[in-house]
């Protein structure tokens, strides 16, 4: 297994392993499953952005939930 070093301070740890025993969970296991969440949100919402930029440059549009719902009803 790889091993990646990260340095804070003494507050920062003091506050850390105090999350790490509220959820139960080692803190190297703490800071590796927020850590991967908060990442794998920040790519989505890149890659939606991303996506919503190429579907707007190649003239596509949007419907709004309100114009589903006038058109399909509450299905």
């Amino acid at each position: 297994m790889a091993v990646i070093r990260v340095q804070v301070d003494a507050a920062e740890k003091e506050w850390l392993q105090y999350l790490a025993g509220f959820h139960g969970v080692s803190l190297s296991d703490l800071i590796k499953e927020y850590s991967i969440a908060q990442l794998e949100d920040e790519y989505d919402r890149q890659t939606a952005a991303i996506a919503m930029k190429r579907w707007r440059e190649d003239g596509r549009k949007t419907v709004s939930m309100q114009e589903i719902l006038a058109k399909f009803g509450g299905l």
